[in-house]
Formats: structure tokens, sequence, C-alpha cells
């Protein structure tokens, strides 16, 4: 019989039998695709956010939402989009998907998000936009952004995947810029397996993203099939195929409804980590800056060798050893062949986010761990670093 100890899942979701009888009665409405459930799930969303429901829309995807939102914005094609190179290559690979060019401003050390200097400092006549994305749900310093974005007349448009409860000042992330883009994967804080969601300053350009996304088309599927009568459409823009399914926003429905509640959770295990980890040879994050509410989506840990006495992928493979999975949140964008072969970007670069990409671990953070779970993550790490 084997005796060792379950494999710990990183990022596994929380999903209680409300998610499930939903997901259920989905199936028997026999209605699975953009419908009545996506339309409840925009306007619980707006709601969650305090913005109107004709400034939401929802998506497949977060990437789908950029991609949209940089097309909705009317940014000329081969504008310049400034962003952080410590990001997830969906950033990066919107921007070109919308036929612009993306430009990387480095990070500041501490906060790991991209340093406001760094985006002046990057800043050419082809400028339009900065895309800055709130990293592990610490708030990027949307006042100096905000500033930078009015005295060069640049669009914001805010990656939020990481922060769908994160605060500056008071105020959402996601509604500073001209839009906000939000991550439903199965990783996020809130969940719907894959699916996103756009919120949008203008309504003209929310309606627009939102016809972007299905086909370009005037009227979506549940008003053409709808019980009030078949609706004709017209294809009005040459769009994609990225609408959100009923089915999805079955389950979001119910993790929105516990989102505050997942975050007390998840909170509660941050602090839990930074008390068993304060004395070791390891990184931690910095501590939310006194105006922010974190959305503690990721907790990176930096294991630099010559401090922590590891290498930081042979820390990956003990971990994994030890059954417990972990994330690497990221190597860093100019570190990948395609981009240094596309744009002859060199990791050196950005030194910053070249060296905490090199040497950042996310270690499991979710609702669903039990105190138990986390007490092993715990003892795993130590042992690791003291060993």
């Amino acid at each position: 019989m084997d005796s060792s100890p379950p494999f710990l899942v990183f990022g596994a979701p929380q999903i209680d039998e409300a998610e499930i009888d939903e997901v259920v009665a989905c199936l028997r409405s026999g209605w699975l695709g953009t419908g009545p459930r996506v339309a409840q799930f925009e306007r619980d969303f707006a709601a969650f956010r305090g913005v109107p429901p004709e400034r939401v829309a929802a998506v497949n995807s977060c990437t789908a939402a950029l991609h949209v939102s940089m097309l909705a914005a009317g940014i000329e094609p081969g504008a310049e989009v400034i962003t952080t190179p410590l990001t997830f290559c969906a950033t990066v690979n919107a921007i070109l998907h919308a036929g612009l060019t993306p430009a990387l401003a480095d990070v500041d050390p501490a906060s790991q998000n991209i340093d406001p200097a760094a985006i002046e400092a990057t800043i050419t006549p082809r400028t339009r936009a900065i895309l800055p994305v709130h990293f592990a749900g610490r708030p990027c310093a949307m006042d100096q952004i905000m500033a930078i974005a009015r005295k060069h007349d640049l669009v914001v448009i805010e990656d939020c995947a990481h922060a769908v409860e994160a605060e500056f000042e008071g105020r959402a992330l996601g509604t500073f810029g001209d839009f906000g883009c939000f991550s439903f994967y199965v990783t996020k804080n809130v969940v719907t397996g894959e699916g996103g969601m756009i919120v949008g300053r203008s309504e003209e350009r929310v309606a627009r993203a939102r016809i972007l996304a299905l086909h370009g088309m005037s009227k979506d599927a549940w008003h053409r099939f709808g019980d009030k009568g078949y609706k004709h459409y017209q294809v009005v823009e040459c769009g994609f195929k990225y609408n959100m399914m009923d089915l999805q926003a079955a389950i979001g429905l119910h993790q929105l409804s516990r989102v505050e509640q997942n975050w007390r959770r998840r909170s509660a295990i941050w602090q839990r980590y930074d008390e068993a980890f304060a004395e070791l040879p390891i990184g931690l994050p910095a501590p939310a800056d006194a105006n922010t509410r974190h959305g503690r989506h990721l907790y990176t840990v930096m294991i630099d060798v010559a401090r922590s006495g590891v290498e930081r992928d042979a820390f990956l493979e003990a971990m994994n050893a030890a059954r417990i999975g972990t994330g690497v949140h990221y190597l860093s964008i100019p570190e990948h062949p395609y981009y240094q072969e596309r744009f002859g970007w060199r990791p050196e670069q950005w030194p910053h986010a070249t060296k905490l990409g090199r040497e950042t671990v996310s270690l499991p953070l979710s609702p669903s761990m039990s105190d138990g779970d986390v007490e092993r993550v715990i003892a795993a790490v130590r042992g690791i670093v003291r060993s």
C-alpha cells in the first residue's frame, strides 16, 4: 500500500455544492452557451466592482479581455504599449495580437510591480498605452501611473488577473484605467475554469469590446435564439470567438458570492507563512502598502542560492518530491526564445525582473487548503532550506 501523502495541487480551487448544483441546473436547462447566467454574472460582477452593468462584458479569458480592450480603445496599429517584463506571456501576446508593439519597463524589486519611473523612461513618440499588471494581487502605484498617462495622453489598460478583490486608496482595481481585465482561470481567486471580464470607463467602448468578442455580430446568441423570437444579426466588425458560456458563469456566480470569505482565508494562510518563514534565509513578499488592499493571490518566496543554500530549481524539485505543488511566477518575458528572436531582447536589459524570475517560487495558497495542508507546506520549506 502506498503510504505517501496525497499530492497537494498548486492553486486548487474551492468548489462547493452550490457551484455543482448550479452547473447541473444549467445542464438541465438546455442553455449551455452565452445566456441568462452570463448576464447575471455580469450584473453581479458590476455590482461587486461598483460600476454600472453596461460597463462590463464577460469573455472566455483575461487574454481575450486584454486583446479586445486594446482594439476597442482605438489604438493605431504598430503603436507601442508599455508593460512589465515580470508577467505571464499572455500580457505581451495580447499586445501583439492587437497589432501593437510591446515595450518593457522594469519592475520595482520590492513590490515586483512595474516601476513608474521605468515607465516614464520607456515612453517614446510612438507610445500610446500603459498596461500595468497587478502582480500577485498587489496594486500597482496607480496614482503615479495615471499621472503619467494624463501627462502623455496615454490609454491605460489594467491587467487585474491576480487582483479581483484588490483596491488602491479605497478604489477597486480595474476602475482606474480605460479598461480593467480580470481572469477566472482555475487557479484564480474567482474561478469559472476558463473565463474573463472586461470593466470599462466608457459604455461605448465596452459595447464595442462585446461585439468584437463574438464574431463582430450585432446580436449575441441569447438574443437571437431566446423566447422572444428569432432576431437577425449583422456582422459589423471582424470579431473573435471570445464569449463566455453559461456553464462557466454557473460556477462563477457562487464563487463571487464567497469572494470575501475566501480572501480572509487566504489572508490567514499568508500571515501564517509570514510568521513561519520569518527567520529562514529566503526572500518573502513585501508587506502590503497601508493605502491598499492586497488581493493575496500568489505567495512568492525568493530562493537565492547564495543566501538560501539551495538552487531555485532544486527547491522546486524537492517540493515536488514532498508531494507539494508549486509555481514559478514568472520567468521574465525576455528569458523566452520567441521574444529574444523577434525583438532582440536580452534579460540583462531588465535586471530586476530577470533576478526575480530566476529566484521566485509560488507556494500553495488556496481557501481549499486545510490547516494541515498549510503546516505540510511550512514543514517542507523549512526542511529543504535548512538541509
